[in-house]
């Protein structure tokens, strides 16, 4: 079973009573209770997955302070919301992916952003509903946030996580470069492997805007074509199946990348091995290990721009550093609104449920109103505007 965590979710074993007075659920503790609701999402492992981080982060917190999730009081989520931006000590609570049960497993990879912090928050308000209609507490703290609205409204301003086309076409060129390999090591079949491998990560990434989950579950047999065009089917977020058209530039990597595992070029449709494979050829890999590849190259590229001279290398050095797996997703949407996809479409290729939630990729105006806005100065370019005639002509002085 690995060391005991404080915390832990698990199951209430079967057969034993609810310890909350008129309980309606088989748990004997709040791990037990937060379990119970976590099984209501057991036909979708993602979303599981991700609520049960957020619900552990919160348990984890309250074991720090002696209390329950009964306990839990209005004030105290103003101190929880801080300790989510900055979760603190940090050696006790930040650390690199592992598995949840090794030594040096923690709960966060960094301070939470306002976005993440709101998405914590509404599913924990949604983990407090279900909980107190399940009796196990008796009231829910999140409805007393008076500015529960601004803070529990997931809808967020415009993306701006993304890449810039200057900054994408120069990683794109450093990726395909040989990076300071010598001729010796460009030739081995390891690292001829890997490139060929990072060339298809981010092509599918920037090409497709799958996320990173979506991204280690990919199967060669999710391409297919159909009428003589290539599509990817894929389960996403909220298990919502969908086909996104796949561009040639996608199917030439796909092709590359097959060649290189020594498979004929085009996907079959009964294919089910792993799309991205570890350095035996053969296993698939994981999202922490997908994510470790990503920020690893990006943190590369970093250490090669910050070589250049004059302050855009510096800035998207910067840039570089900061970026996560998901910014290659705001930049493939981002990058498809600036080429003048249509907001219908890019909705279908994003998976979103809302178009308010897609337009905010969309910045093709900015352009535009920033050129219109720096017509507005303090003073005219023309400086005869003012009327400079001394002897009075030009502009009528009324």
């Amino acid at each position: 079973m690995g060391r005991h965590v404080p915390g832990e979710i698990t199951t209430a074993p079967a057969g034993q009573l609810p310890a909350a007075p008129g309980g309606y659920i088989a748990a004997r503790s709040d791990a037990e209770a937060v379990a119970e609701w976590l099984a209501e999402y057991r036909a979708s492992p993602r979303t599981q997955q991700a609520y049960r981080r957020e619900a552990q982060r919160l348990l984890l917190w309250l074991a720090e302070r002696g209390m329950t999730l009964g306990e839990v009081r209005r004030d105290h989520l103003e101190d929880f919301e801080a300790f989510l931006a900055d979760p603190r000590p940090r050696a006790r609570w930040v650390g690199p992916p592992r598995p949840r049960h090794a030594d040096d497993w923690r709960p966060f990879r960094g301070p939470l952003s306002p976005a993440s912090r709101r998405q914590s928050l509404v599913v924990l308000q949604g983990m407090y509903a279900w909980l107190t209609e399940a009796g196990w507490v008796a009231h829910n703290p999140f409805r007393l946030m008076r500015d529960k609205r601004r803070r529990l409204d997931n809808r967020q301003g415009r993306i701006e996580r993304y890449l810039e086309a200057p900054l994408w076409e120069w990683f794109w060129d450093w990726l395909n470069a040989a990076a300071g390999l010598s001729p010796e090591e460009e030739k081995a079949p390891r690292h001829r492997y890997e490139r060929a491998r990072r060339r298809l990560i981010f092509g599918f990434g920037y090409l497709l805007a799958p996320r990173i989950a979506e991204m280690s579950a990919a199967r060669m047999g999710d391409f297919r074509r159909r009428e003589g065009r290539w599509w990817w089917n894929v389960v996403g977020k909220g298990d919502k199946v969908a086909s996104i058209p796949v561009p040639p530039d996608m199917m030439a990597l796909l092709a590359e990348w097959r060649l290189t595992l020594g498979l004929a070029p085009e996907p079959r449709p009964d294919e089910a091995t792993p799309l991205l494979r570890a350095l035996d050829g053969r296993r698939g890999i994981g999202d922490n290990r997908l994510y470790r590849l990503i920020r690893q190259a990006f943190s590369e590229a970093a250490e090669a721009l910050a070589m250049g001279q004059g302050e855009p290398s510096h800035r998207w050095a910067l840039q570089l550093r900061q970026a996560t797996p998901h910014w290659l997703r705001h930049t493939a949407l981002t990058h498809q609104a600036q080429a003048g996809v249509e907001l219908r479409y890019l909705a279908a290729t994003a998976r979103h449920s809302r178009l308010d939630t897609t337009a905010r990729y969309l910045h093709a105006e900015d352009e535009a109103w920033h050129q219109q806005q720096a017509r507005h100065g303090l003073s005219g370019s023309d400086p005869r505007a003012l009327g400079s005639d001394p002897e009075g002509g030009g502009r009528d002085r009324g």
